[in-house]
């Protein structure tokens, strides 16, 4: 059997498997990435994102039920209260809930309090009386917390300082693995994914909390697995297939790192599909920013940096070692 097939000028098989032709479509896979990465930008300048009690500050506060509450009614008590903004979820148990008050709230409530810690305790004190008066039976307070806003900022700043730590990094590791033109492909990806995740999140309007950042810096670290799985098949083919222009070996790259790709993507999501629905609230936000971030970083693996390579003209002779001078010389009797 011949080790490649040719119909009409294009190689249609390789090594006993069929290589699809993934470059055909690459301009309208940019397009697709770009309307994708702009709607992101202008949901992220018009709604911005929902900065959770991690990032602008406020108070936790865990009760115990007796009965397991509706946490609609909940919501209803706290909001006729006068805590606005207040969000409710399960944390552990059906009979445990987590409250957390926006800094607003706190700050009306502190007032008179001088210490912080009494004022924390305080806050506490008036959430568990409030419960108590809408259920049959007893409420207990678990625990409170206050996170000040100047600690929420410095961990806002010091997440965004670790993903741009992070791409210039993998900038930095790709370039020296591979060649620039590699690095400026998976960093272009990387960039695509954080966006449309970013962009995901402001859209919808969903809490953006520590956990969602630390779903962003996996999908980094996701995505560019996979992309450097691709790069390394391209460097091998370039320098393996000999009658084939730049736009076959991409295709047969992709063809032959394809199934593996989605065998991963596939039993990633199951994962993440469990934790989605039956992990609880509280990692509901966080499965579902890595649920968005594979299916993306899937997609930008496949055409995003291989896309760019294309755009930067990779050839064979990037791939090819430098020959010092004078080797030549030394390979001779």
């Amino acid at each position: 059997m011949s080790e490649t097939t040719v119909k009409e000028g294009k190689i249609t098989e390789y090594m006993g498997k069929r290589v699809f032709e993934f470059m055909r479509w690459r301009k309208l896979a940019a397009a697709l990435s770009i309307v994708a990465v702009v709607a992101s930008i202008a949901a992220l300048a018009i709604n911005g994102l929902k900065f959770g009690l991690d990032f602008t500050g406020g108070t936790q506060v865990e009760v115990g039920y007796e009965v397991a509450p509706q946490i609609e009614d909940v919501r209803g008590q706290l909001v006729d209260a006068g805590y606005e903004g207040a969000t409710v979820v399960r944390f552990g148990s059906d009979n445990e809930l987590l409250i957390k008050l926006p800094p607003e709230v706190t700050e009306k409530q502190t007032q008179a309090s001088a210490r912080s810690e009494e004022a924390t305790q305080s806050i506490g004190d008036k959430v568990v009386g409030l419960l108590r008066q809408g259920t049959d039976g007893d409420v207990d307070l678990r625990r409170v917390e206050m996170v000040g806003p100047q600690i929420g900022e410095e961990l806002r700043d010091d997440g965004g300082l670790g993903m741009l730590f992070a791409l210039v990094v993998v900038m930095g590791y790709v370039a020296l693995r591979f060649q620039y033109k590699f690095s400026v492909g998976a960093v272009a990806a990387l960039i695509h994914d954080v966006i449309i995740v970013l962009g995901f999140f402001a859209l919808l309007k969903l809490d953006f909390d520590l956990t969602v950042l630390a779903a962003v810096l996996a999908v980094i670290g996701y995505s560019l697995n996979d992309t450097i799985v691709v790069a390394d098949r391209i460097r091998e083919n370039f320098r393996k297939v000999r009658k084939a222009d730049s736009e076959e070996i991409i295709n047969i790259s992709l063809s032959q790192t394809l199934g593996r790709t989605l065998m991963t993507s596939l039993t990633t999501l199951l994962v993440l599909f469990a934790l989605q629905f039956f992990g609880g609230e509280l990692i509901h936000n966080f499965s579902l920013a890595l649920v968005v971030g594979v299916l993306v970083g899937t997609y930008s693996s496949i055409y995003v940096s291989a896309n760019i390579l294309m755009a930067l003209g990779i050839t064979k002779e990037d791939m090819m070692p430098p020959v010092k001078e004078g080797a030549e010389l030394e390979e001779m009797p």
